[in-house]
């Protein structure tokens, strides 16, 4: 599998073996951090920290439990908590526990929008310094937990959007599933031959704000401007790109959401063979491709998604591993040494062949075996940066309400964006000006 690109960030290292020759560095520069240099290297680290995994309790959570047995191998003395959380109910969890300096977990498993609202609350521990930066971490997936000039974590597992296609239905339809579309013109002609040679549905587009994304970034567009303080989910650009996903239900080209449950029919119709493409993530592979009736992993296409006339571009999503301000240096030293050996090539890679996750860290690619990761590797080129701002989080409300309003009410793409403009201002980023 061929790298992806890395930022300059993380140190390359070229194997990082399943042990942590050092865990501290020369210093760390956050307002809670003190000069840990004295104990830079240690090995010997006593400390009991609790971790907050969001991740599936069944499918997920014995992976991780392996890792910590083989950390433990080197850290004996470390011992790691390892505790389930509802993903649902861990932000306001956290926040609650850390503003009363009181029950807050040493280490969190945070959605990437989180990070930067509780670095902005002083909530998390600056890993600047430490060991925990010292893997080599593709750059998009790293900016998320880049705020104020300081580094609050570092990637767990990321994942993009892609255009998901199903090989044998592109056969009967006469088109090459090794060439799949690149632009939305091209998928637009795919949709006519998939609907008039494989009598199937072309494309089904879920209504959620976030899988409306590309469409803004295929024309340059994007939610607001973080550098100008601009609102710019309504412009010219913006309107051109969700336009674009809008004709395509309107010509038929893509089946219209339904208004109830719309994930979840398009994902009942790709998985029984009933439409021929979708834009989603990594996070189905593994359903799709168990599904009986879909017809295996060798029957599963994926690519970048289809480009505007700016160009192809994809949200990035995952989690971050970070650490709680309100610890001493000990503690945040062990916290660290242990992010650098659950974040190291080895682990990552371990976790990709276990659950199909796609690392954060870049030299991992080079390890991993599990053909359901390796199918995002393209896909992963064109993912970009979502605006990491505090209140990023809050900006998809809106976005799905007017990707309802547009693709399943079929109202004028300007008016819905506009309305999902004066809502950013109203109530996301009043510092913000409107275009």
């Amino acid at each position: 599998m061929r790298r992806l690109k890395t930022g300059s960030a993380g140190v390359a290292v070229a194997a990082l073996a399943l042990t942590l020759a050092a865990c501290g560095s020369d210093s760390g520069d956050s307002d809670s951090n003190t000069d840990n240099s004295e104990s830079s290297g240690s090995t010997d680290l006593s400390a009991e920290l609790t971790w907050w995994d969001t991740s599936d309790p069944d499918n997920e959570a014995p992976a991780y439990d392996e890792l910590i047995k083989k950390f433990n191998e080197e850290y004996p003395d470390v011992t790691i908590k390892h505790e389930i959380v509802p993903f649902d109910q861990t932000q306001n969890k956290f926040k609650t526990a850390a503003e009363a300096d009181s029950g807050a977990p040493d280490i969190l498993r945070a959605e990437v929008a989180w990070t930067p609202e509780f670095a902005s609350l002083g909530y998390l521990y600056a890993l600047d310094g430490t060991a925990a930066l010292e893997n080599n971490f593709l750059e998009t997936p790293l900016s998320s937990n880049e705020f104020d000039g300081k580094t609050y974590g570092v990637p767990q597992v990321t994942d993009t959007l892609g255009l998901m296609y199903n090989k044998a239905l592109f056969e009967k339809a006469g088109l090459d599933p090794e060439a799949p579309p690149t632009t939305w013109d091209e998928v637009r002609d795919a949709a006519k031959a998939l609907k008039s040679e494989a009598g199937v549905d072309g494309i089904y587009i879920n209504s959620g704000g976030y899988f409306l994304l590309p469409f803004l970034y295929g024309e340059g567009a994007d939610l607001v401007d973080t550098d100008a303080q601009t609102i710019t989910v309504n412009s010219p650009e913006a309107v051109t790109g969700i336009e674009t996903a809008q004709s395509l239900v309107e010509d038929g080209s893509a089946v219209k959401p339904t208004a109830n449950d719309p994930y979840g029919t398009m994902m009942t119709l790709f998985k029984e063979q009933k439409v021929g493409m979708i834009i989603n993530g990594p996070w189905e592979v593994a359903g799709i491709s168990d599904d009986p009736k879909f017809g295996g992993i060798e029957n599963l296409g994926v690519a970048p998604v289809p480009a505007g006339s700016a160009g192809q571009g994809a949200p990035v999503g995952g989690h971050n591993y970070v650490v709680y301000s309100g610890m001493d240096d000990t503690k945040a030293e062990a916290a660290a040494a242990f992010i650098a050996f659950m974040s190291s090539a080895e682990s990552e890679a371990f976790i990709a062949d276990e659950l199909g996750l796609l690392p954060g860290n870049a030299d991992a690619y080079d390890m991993v075996t599990n053909e359901r990761v390796a199918l995002w590797a393209d896909a992963m080129e064109v993912a970009q940066p979502r605006p990491w701002i505090p209140e990023g989080g809050q900006f998809f409300a809106a976005l799905d309400t007017m990707a309802t309003e547009v693709l399943i009410q079929d109202k004028p793409v300007q008016g819905a964006l506009d309305k999902a403009a004066d809502t950013y201002k109203s109530d996301v980023v009043p510092d913000y000006s409107l275009q």
